[in-house]
């Protein structure tokens, strides 16, 4: 085999037949790159041959002896097939064991040598290697063995597709591979003790000792992350040079409209209030991060903000995850500012009305809506991402407020402009997920950060307990005590994950589609609601809300519960963000664990907003002693931020983004934790790109970061 490049397909390689190709083709594998960008989650440590008279109970091992008698018997009792063979070396045999592989006796030849890679285990006082690994080896021991010593990597697998399987085909490749052109500028590889890309592909596949695979694992994690980083620095950069309307207010004009609240703001609300109002005065668009708590009063700085811009003769697109949102905010909005009479929209699928002021409301075509928009009448347009679609056209867009969706991409800019594409509006997004530093510093490089760090004064801490299946009714008894007080209750209920449903474990998990998903969750609210409706509070008031419904039911369960009609509102996670109902003391979560810690607090928020004490009853029935610990960080957390990087700690960075929030690999996720490898990587990327901006003296690096940008999805 010789001349084999990233690009050739697998099928052109010798050794790779029909069989190998297809079940490759499962794990998205085609070609030669693909393979070997499909990398080890870990390595068995088989580095040290062990002689057989100085094995160990539970040690991992590799030997290498002759095989003195093999054979297979059945066993009476549970039917099972059971190959043993005696492996001797100059100081002694030891048995090894395989259940229902009877091919073994076809493979492992008496009289002839073998390496074995195994765990040495004990039963009834006897020891054996239990199912090893095996490759034969020439009896002066001298073969290589591929998968028997050293570092052996263990890979992700599909049916039929085993971790041996794929070093068989790797190793080879391996070898006859032409020299990999690398893409990082060699100054870059010295200065950060990296290994080329030729040598960390070897290295990270079939590592000599432990630190070739840490250096090669470092090499990947290192250049996805620059590449990162040099996305959102040139992203800023180019944001610099971008034109936007400048939004300047008078300070007396601020200083009326903050007077006028029904509140006063809090001193962080003010430090934010004032970033995002110089950002607007700039003749280029901001682009920044609102981030606070829970109840914090994001929505009102984002409100002002709208106003500001509407005072210059701006308008403002006001995006929300959902319709119950959405309307929530534009209730808010009135309220808050019912002397605002430059217009303010609710557009979504399901609703349109717009308002002049002094709270008077008015239905209207969603054609007629769309036409005063365009002409400019309307200064204020709340809604789902329908404000964005084809057909809604703004004559003056100077801003564009996002709520709990961190990334707003470029397409999704481009929508916005429609006939304006040489400026761009203001942009600032909300998130009362606090982004923990080294997330901030990569994934959310590119948007400069206000945060809101306390909550308005008057706030009750909201007592938080974890509820044991035996406290179950003593927990609803709690809760009908507080009903009966007038007050009212959340119930969520548990999350169906993907790959979490097993059916048969030799099977292994069963992988949901979205739909599936979906069908489970609602039939988990749908007995949920069954069994508090009809046996434990037959007598209460209780409503169900889930995904599926459509768009005017959502809103007028929402609506009736706010307004007192039901006692206890049974739901999916759709009420995750931003619900305000400050009635509501109570927020139960069914199969608590199944929700990341980040989102629990999310759910939590959703009580204490009144003045009465609230309570958050964390409802499971796993027993697992990690469960709870990680239960109890959500009690001891004192605030958002520091519940954060407990979150990114105990699930990494894929799961607290989202499954595809970045489309960055596994082993660039993993290094998010690691903040001096992140500030490493943007270190390096503002040195370079401050003496060479459009990369032009290093083409190999500026086509990497061109597919790279095409590959990413930050949006």
């Amino acid at each position: 085999m010789a001349g084999i490049q990233l690009t050739t397909e697998l099928s052109a390689v010798p050794g790779v037949g029909p069989k190998f190709t297809a079940k490759l083709q499962k794990l998205g594998i085609r070609t030669v790159k693909d393979l070997l960008w499909h990398f080890p989650f870990r390595y068995e440590d088989y580095s040290k041959i062990v002689p057989v008279g100085e094995l160990a109970v539970d040690q991992s091992a590799t030997i290498q002896g002759m095989i003195n008698q093999i054979s297979t018997r059945r066993t009476w009792k549970k039917n099972l097939l059971i190959t043993e063979a005696i492996i001797v070396d100059d100081t002694g045999g030891i048995k090894a064991t395989w259940f229902n592989q009877p091919y073994v006796t076809n493979i492992l030849k008496q009289g002839h040598y073998y390496s074995f890679a195994g765990k040495v285990t004990r039963s009834n006082r006897e020891i054996y290697l239990a199912s090893p690994s095996y490759e034969p080896i020439d009896s002066a021991r001298k073969g290589e063995a591929k998968h028997t010593a050293g570092l052996i990597p263990i890979y992700p697998e599909t049916r039929g597709l085993t971790s041996k399987g794929l070093r068989f085909l790797i190793k080879p490749i391996l070898r006859s591979l032409d020299p990999v052109e690398d893409f990082l500028p060699e100054e870059i590889l010295k200065e950060n003790k990296l290994p080329s890309l030729h040598v960390a592909i070897k290295r990270m596949h079939f590592p000599l000792q432990a630190a070739d695979a840490a250096g090669a694992k470092k090499r990947f994690a290192f250049e996805n992350l620059f590449l990162l980083q040099l996305n959102n620095l040139t992203a800023k950069m180019k944001l610099a040079e971008t034109t936007a309307p400048a939004l300047p207010v008078a300070d007396q004009d601020l200083e009326h409209m903050v007077q006028n609240l029904p509140f006063q703001l809090t001193a962080s609300q003010k430090d934010s209030l004032h970033e995002i109002i110089a950002d607007l005065a700039k003749p280029r668009p901001m682009n920044r991060l609102l981030q606070g708590d829970v109840g914090s009063g994001k929505t009102v700085l984002a409100a002002i903000a709208a106003l500001v811009a509407a005072k210059d003769g701006a308008q403002t697109a006001f995006m929300a995850p959902t319709e119950v949102l959405a309307s929530q905010h534009y209730r808010t909005i009135l309220k808050t500012f019912p002397w605002f009479d430059g217009g303010v929209a609710l557009l979504t699928a399901n609703k349109t009305e717009l308002s002049f002021g002094d709270g008077i409301t008015q239905k209207m075509t969603k054609g007629k809506l769309l036409k005063e928009i365009a002409a400019g009448n309307v200064k204020v347009v709340l809604g789902t991402h329908a404000v964005i679609q084809k057909g809604v056209a703004f004559a003056n867009l100077g801003l564009a407020i996002v709520d709990e969706q961190h990334r707003f991409g470029v397409s999704q800019r481009a929508a916005l402009l429609k006939g304006q594409e040489s400026r761009a509006p203001h942009f600032l997004s909300m998130s009362a997920t606090p982004i923990p530093r080294t997330l901030s510093l990569t994934v959310f490089g590119d948007l400069d950060l206000s945060t809101i760090t306390e909550l308005p004064p008057g706030r009750k801490e909201i007592t938080t307990k974890i509820v044991a299946p035996e406290n179950r009714k003593k927990a609803y008894e709690f809760i009908r005590q507080q009903i009966e007080k007038g007050r009212q209750a959340f119930v969520i209920c548990p999350r169906i994950e993907p790959g979490t449903v097993s059916e048969d474990e030799s099977k292994g998990p069963l992988i949901l589609s979205e739909a599936r998903r979906k069908a489970l969750e609602l039939k988990s609210v749908k007995e949920e609601y069954e069994k508090l409706s009809q046996k434990v509070f037959p007598d209460l008031r209780v409503a169900m809300l889930h995904g599926k419904m459509k768009g005017k039911e959502k809103d007028q369960i929402m609506k009736d519960f706010q307004d007192k009609k039901y006692d206890i509102l049974v739901s999916t996670s759709v009420i995750e963000v931003g619900v305000d109902v400050p009635n509501a003391t109570i927020m139960m979560i069914e199969g608590a664990d199944r929700f990341g810690l980040a989102q629990l607090y999310q759910f939590r928020g959703r009580v204490g907003r009144g003045e009465h004490q609230s309570f958050c009853f964390l409802f499971t029935d796993s027993g697992s002693a990690t469960t709870h610990a990680r239960l109890d960080s959500l009690i001891e957390a004192k605030n958002g931020f520091e519940l954060a990087e407990k979150d990114l700690q105990i699930r990494g960075p894929g799961q607290f983004l989202g499954d595809k929030q970045t489309g960055l690999p596994d082993v660039a996720m993993d290094a998010l934790q690691d903040i001096l490898l992140v500030k490493a990587t943007r270190d390096t990327a503002k040195a370079l790109l401050s003496n060479d901006p459009g990369l032009s003296a290093h083409p190999a690096l500026l086509k990497k970061f061109q597919e790279f940008q095409t590959a990413i999805h930050l949006e």
